[in-house]
């Protein structure tokens, strides 16, 4: 399996299990499941609402020495209500709480939007800070602080553009941007202004994220695993689409966190990483890009809201 290296020559698995969307019940078994298959990188986040379960199969697996703590890397996610520099810390040992972890291995800023503490959804005008109220800078000096103070062992964000990026920077690069990419969206200016700044980056939703909730998803949306040309590459390598469109991130150097929660498609995810594409293969998925966002970001630009699209990412 290939790493992701940071500058302090931690290491994280290219290949890690995602848990947005896994539900109750399931995710349990679908955790203690990929770490018996061999994942060693778990991203899960606050607001996905399932890290208490989360937290059980890491316990249990130490506890029946399926993994040692130390080789398991970890990542969550700052949500968009705990802004406020006096929040990140009660929100992060809320996590480690829930994961029943004394420290995260990355720590992620969910989203480059500021909300009130007790915003639900569906969201109102009023929900939302603005960022002159509540700057990103300031929760960025915060969550760097828990990094001093050894609760994180990696800071960064997640759903930001360059312009985003450089705002933290003038205090420090975040080590990580996790975003959406896949061959409709390979995000290539930002891979390539991540890597001039030694930002490492994420692919989430790489196949497509077909089973986000409907009021997530536009009419007519184009199928990532029914494009032909992933099909006939999938079919050449004896592999399903899913595999390749795995693979193609991990050729690119980009870590990538599929979700599943079926025992077959974790160990199938997992074994992505043996496929070699050809740098012809890579081209022709390459073609297919069209910048279609299956998670276009409409939910923070609603009626009364101080955010638009072009906040969130170049349109």
């Amino acid at each position: 399996m290939k790493d992701i290296t940071f500058d302090n020559k931690d290491k994280m698995a290219i290949i890690g299990l995602g848990t947005w969307k896994s539900d109750k019940g399931l995710v349990y078994k679908a955790v203690r499941r990929a770490i018996e298959v061999g994942y060693r990188h778990i991203d899960c986040a606050a607001i996905y609402g399932n890290e208490a379960e989360i937290g059980e199969a890491f316990a249990d697996a130490f506890k029946a020495g399926d993994i040692k703590r130390e080789d398991l890397w970890v990542t969550s996610k700052l949500w968009n209500t705990a802004h406020k520099a006096t929040a990140v810390k009660p929100a992060l040992e809320k996590t480690l709480a829930d994961l029943q972890l004394e420290y995260l291995d990355l720590y992620l800023m969910h989203w480059p939007i500021a909300m009130k503490e007790d915003a639900g959804f569906p969201f109102k005008g009023e929900d939302f800070y603005t960022l002159d109220e509540v700057p990103l800078e300031e929760t960025w000096e915060a969550m760097l602080k828990e990094k001093q103070e050894g609760l994180v062992n990696h800071t960064g964000v997640s759903n930001f553009h360059i312009d985003n990026l450089e705002t933290l920077g003038r205090i420090e690069f975040p080590e990580m941007n996790q975003v959406e990419m896949h061959p409709f969206l390979p995000q290539q200016k930002l891979v390539d202004y991540c890597k001039a700044k030694g930002i490492n980056m994420t692919a989430y939703s790489p196949l497509g994220s077909m089973d986000r909730p409907a009021r997530a998803k536009q009419e007519n949306e184009p199928m990532l695993m029914e494009q032909p040309v992933v099909q006939k590459i999938a079919e050449k390598h004896g592999a399903s689409p899913a595999q390749i469109l795995i693979n193609w991130s991990v050729q690119r150097g980009i870590a990538v966190i599929p979700k599943s929660t079926n025992d077959q498609r974790i160990a199938d995810n997992f074994n992505a990483a043996t496929i070699e594409l050809t740098a012809q293969e890579v081209e022709h998925i390459d073609g297919i890009q069209s910048g279609f966002r299956f998670i276009d970001g409409s939910i923070w630009v609603g009626e009364g809201s101080p955010y638009r699209l072009e906040d969130l990412w170049e349109l």
